[in-house]
């Protein structure tokens, strides 16, 4: 005998606890983004939805609930700065999720340093491993099946400038495993870490 389903419409309401879909769609790498306003405030924020969508160039995106500081940020500026969250840095990450004014330095407020790019005029965040200096190729604000407007903007950026502290490269590979980055589950306050435990292999089908 099958196990009954849980169906529901979005629309309707789920009917449990906790919205599941982050939970379903989920872990999901961080967008930890910082940028810059065109007076110089600078501004750092984690997203949940951020996720790379292309190669070559290397383009990234992360949205945003609501029209936030980054995201203005980013259309005064056509710039932003990604930083990769590893274990070291959850909590410096967790406090900027702070809900402050757009005059707050959140770099300060998490006691973090930042430090100048070199393509873009947005700093990235010293203490981060890995960076990726960004120039925003689109910015919108999504839609719903019917055409309407949702509360939610998106922006997509071409990836200008990659740094890479040089003790994640083992002979020449990225070593995803040991950098132990963090990733966002569902739930109001679940998150996940990568450890070498957790790698498995898996080569692509030969085609014959």
């Amino acid at each position: 005998m099958s196990n009954p389903i849980h169906f529901y419409k979005p629309s309707e309401g789920h009917g449990l606890p906790h919205d599941p879909f982050n939970a379903i769609v989920g872990p999901r790498p961080i967008g930890w983004v910082s940028t810059q306003s065109g007076t110089g405030v600078l501004n750092l924020a984690p997203y949940s939805f951020f996720n790379a969508f292309n190669y070559i160039p290397p383009i990234i995106a992360f949205s945003s609930i609501g029209l936030k500081d980054s995201i203005r940020n980013v259309q005064e500026t056509g710039e932003f700065c990604w930083n990769l969250v590893t274990k070291d840095l959850a909590e410096q990450m967790n406090q900027t999720c702070a809900a402050v004014g757009p005059e707050v330095d959140e770099f300060a407020l998490a006691g973090l340093t930042p430090t100048a790019s070199q393509v873009v005029s947005v700093p990235r965040v010293l203490e981060s491993k890995v960076s990726f200096e960004c120039k925003a190729t689109q910015v919108f604000q999504l839609e719903n099946a019917q055409g309407s407007k949702v509360n939610t903007w998106v922006v997509f950026g071409e990836v200008v400038g990659v740094y890479i502290n040089q003790e994640l490269l083992v002979n020449g590979v990225y070593d995803t495993a040991n950098a132990h980055h963090i990733l966002r589950g569902g739930g109001p306050a679940d998150y996940f870490e990568i450890t070498p435990e957790n790698l498995f292999k898996m080569n692509r089908p030969q085609v014959w």
